[in-house]
């Protein structure tokens, strides 16, 4: 994979989203993957307190499979690796970056085998290009990883895992409080490495998207970044059904 080409000025607002944003975001997570591991897992607290939140929905029982699929799940530390602690779950995660999910198969999946195995699926490449079955998965988890995505796109995301859904299946994701076409910074946590691209409806426009995806709304709320001066929408959110 080619390096990022030079961005412009950090924070800059777009009018266009970049032809090749996806490459270029692989590329940067590849590059900058150790040092955002090392940034960002010991500030999990929010993630932590949302994903307790859906597990709380979620049959835990032995003797009821299921199954989750986790977009963006990056090394798999702490959420993936809390998901399989479950042993009813069956956890497929998807991630943009090879380096990512090398370190997250290093971890979850060691040799000798260890008790993930077999409930693991790791899956490389763009969560837009994905394809299952419909009402595949009991729950969908998306931490940090939708609003990377160009505004269109998670509108065309959100349909698509409402799809995979099962009925009465649940969505975990965080969105952008900010309605904003698009930004990207140049050095984000690392200087000529760290390109970023992020877009969002705003917190009103993208629990009306969430709705008209085919959602029913069960946790908004909007809370400020631990480590990023940011706001970001938290949802957890139902499809209708049994």
């Amino acid at each position: 994979m080619a390096e990022p080409t030079a961005p412009p000025l950090d924070n800059a607002p777009l009018h266009d989203t970049p032809a090749d944003v996806k490459s270029r975001l692989k590329a940067s997570y590849n590059a900058i993957a150790t040092k955002y591991n090392e940034w960002t897992i010991p500030h999990s607290t929010t993630r932590l307190h949302y994903l307790s939140q859906l597990l709380d929905r979620l049959p835990t029982s032995p003797s009821t499979p299921v199954s989750v699929l986790e977009l963006g799940c990056g090394y798999g530390v702490p959420v993936t690796q809390i998901l399989l602690s479950y042993p009813n779950f069956s956890v497929t995660a998807n991630d943009l970056s090879s380096a990512q999910l090398a370190l997250a198969r290093a971890s979850l999946l060691p040799d000798p085998p260890g008790p993930a195995h077999g409930r693991l699926t790791l899956l490389e490449g763009d969560m837009l290009a994905l394809d299952f079955e419909p009402a595949t998965f009991n729950a969908v988890v998306a931490m940090y990883s939708i609003i990377h995505l160009p505004r269109a796109e998670q509108v065309e995301m959100l349909r698509k895992i409402v799809a995979w859904l099962k009925p009465g299946g649940w969505v975990l994701a965080n969105f952008g409080a900010e309605e904003v076409e698009g930004r990207e910074m140049g050095n984000w946590l690392e200087e000529e490495k760290g390109w970023m691209f992020w877009s969002g409806w705003g917190a009103e426009g993208t629990v009306e998207k969430v709705r008209e995806a085919g959602l029913e709304v069960v946790v908004q709320e909007t809370r400020d970044d631990e480590v990023d001066d940011a706001k970001f929408l938290w949802i957890i959110a139902k499809k209708n059904g049994s």
